[in-house]
């Protein structure tokens, strides 16, 4: 007996050298040139993509190509007969993510014909980071327990109740969480719903495939909570029926360019499984090595290797989302990536009286861009702990997941819209469209708002020649007036600054006029007091007049 238990003892010391030798390796990413002699087809794409990733294509008119080809596995093979082990491959970038036994073989794969480039992602025997990723939970004060419990304040501020009350709540819509581990998701009753009725599809661990990943870190499980939670009178999230993927790509114990490498095989993946949204709080700036550290100028939204990815996701037609980062009090003080990217939504952080969240990153991109887009409830939000009691914590890691929900249940009322025309309205109706700035960009999206927008998009066309649109026809007590499309200000002249609304009669007579600015939606009341028949509305602006009848009134 004492023999067997040495033995045992021994093979888990060799177990744990081995794993400890293979940490201590550097880590390269390697370019290759093409991905010529590929034996996949773009004309055979069910080899590579699943039906459902190849029906969102198909639904949004997105063409599928060489970017979606995997990488050529002769160039992989040729790799790893250097020693190389491979941990990820990008068919987006064509490149191969590879722990080395040293850091000269790197010179020798750098000699192959097919590699463009080789770089360094993480150094051999890194150090454990001195960086607080991830915040603390805090304990929530008493709140307001109705259906929606604590998180009553997030929900609301979206007008999101709007789009739950009318049977929108996710369903059908696959989410992809991005993140650090997601920590007894498996167990905590914040996501008995999704247990129960199989709607976490499935999980990856892309750090340590032979991790639990119900084992690792908090930070995914409490992001998934403002999303998936489903606790009527405690904790409701903004998708509470939608379908998750949970992919860890983030090492909590340490700070390297790797894992933006990691990040896009996780969003490659939740491309090819069918994913519609991708939600991701994490984001990169500096690393635990100094030399390693982006400047400044590489957050213009397409330099950094993660920005490229995200906007490469977009592009094959899914909602990304992302954290805009908590460096408002570092010296860093703005955007990380991949906030910074031309296709993502950044997302900023608010307190429950919609102010700005001191800590929440700041913009514009380093380029000029809009940064962050929008913003959502991240201070003090509402979260599932781990301790299976509602807690509350704060970064804008909560508030991207609190509007990656919502745009999950907005996608559901309208499945057959493209990402980019969700991602359209959900912008047009922020608080600040007409007037974006470096702390929220656009402003808290309002899901009221963003309906109206879309449901007329689909009804009126733009052959119309109208700028407004003006409902509901018959009208009672007051009509609406909804711009149908404008530029984001910064594009010249403001076409929605002094709109001056006007009602006659059919001969001719004034009967009332009001001012409007922006876009709307503008309802104008008091309209009661006209008896029932046909009237005229003018609406006059820097752009000139537009005069629609409309028909209502008091009935007799």
């Amino acid at each position: 007996m004492p023999k067997a238990i040495c033995k045992i003892f021994l093979q888990a010391l060799i177990a744990l050298s081995c794993c400890h030798s293979l940490h201590a390796q550097p880590v390269y990413r390697v370019d290759f040139t093409d991905k010529a002699q590929s034996p996949y087809s773009v004309d055979r794409p069910a080899e590579f993509l699943s039906q459902r990733s190849i029906q969102r294509r198909e639904r949004q008119g997105i063409a599928i190509d060489e970017t979606d080809l995997p990488v050529n596995r002769n160039y992989i093979d040729a790799v790893v007969k250097t020693g190389g082990i491979p941990l990820h491959t990008s068919r987006w970038l064509n490149a191969l993510t590879v722990r080395l036994p040293h850091d000269s073989t790197a010179a020798e794969i750098a000699k192959l014909s097919f590699v463009r480039n080789v770089e360094l992602t993480k150094p051999a025997a890194g150090s454990k980071s001195a960086f607080n990723k991830f915040g603390t939970p805090g304990r929530l004060n008493p709140i307001d327990t109705s259906r929606y419990g604590a998180s009553v304040y997030q929900v609301g501020m979206l007008n999101g109740q709007a789009l739950h009350q009318r049977g929108f709540t996710g369903k059908g819509i696959l989410i992809a969480v991005l993140d650090a581990g997601f920590y007894r998701v498996d167990e905590l009753p914040a996501f008995d719903s999704l247990r129960i009725d199989g709607r976490i599809e499935g999980t990856r661990d892309l750090v340590n495939p032979s991790a639990d990943i119900y084992a690792e870190h908090t930070h995914g499980m409490m992001v998934l909570s403002c999303m998936g939670a489903n606790l009527p009178g405690r904790l409701i999230g903004t998708a509470p029926h939608a379908s998750y993927w949970l992919i860890r790509t983030e090492d909590g114990s340490s700070e390297y360019p790797v894992e933006e490498d990691t990040w896009i095989a996780g969003a490659e993946l939740a491309d090819s499984i069918g994913a519609d949204i991708i939600n991701s709080s994490l984001g990169y700036s500096e690393f635990d090595l100094a030399t390693m550290n982006h400047r400044w100028a590489d957050m213009d939204g397409k330099t950094t290797r993660v920005a490229r990815g995200a906007n490469m996701a977009a592009a094959k037609g899914m909602l990304v989302f992302s954290s805009a980062g908590n460096e408002a009090r570092k010296p860093w003080r703005r955007i990380i990536s991949p906030a910074d990217g031309d296709s993502v939504i950044a997302v900023a952080a608010v307190n429950k009286e919609s102010q700005w969240a001191p800590f929440s990153s700041v913009g514009p991109s380093s380029d000029g861009d809009v940064k962050p887009d929008l913003a959502a409830m991240g201070q003090n939000t509402a979260i599932q702990n781990t301790d299976g009691q509602i807690a509350a914590n704060s970064g804008t890691s909560f508030a991207s997941p609190v509007l990656a929900g919502m745009a999950a249940s907005l996608w559901q009322a309208f499945p057959d819209e493209p990402a980019w025309k969700i991602k359209k309205a959900l912008l047009q109706s922020g608080s600040l469209f007409l007037n974006p700035d470096s702390l929220l960009g656009y402003g808290i999206p309002d899901m009221e708002t963003a309906v109206t927008f879309l449901a007329l998009w689909g009804k009126l066309s733009p052959e119309t020649g109208r700028r407004w649109a003006v409902f509901p026809r018959p009208f009672r007590e007051s009509v609406t007036l909804l711009s149908l499309g404008i530029a984001p200000a910064g594009s010249g002249a403001d076409p929605m600054a002094g709109i001056t609304v006007e009602i006659f009669s059919m001969t001719g007579r004034k009967l009332m006029s009001t001012q409007v600015t922006g876009p709307g939606p503008h309802r104008i009341g008091g309209l009661d007091a006209l008896p029932f028949g046909m009237w005229i509305l003018r609406i006059s602006g820097s752009e000139g007049s537009e005069v629609h009848k409309i028909m209502g009134g008091k009935r007799p």
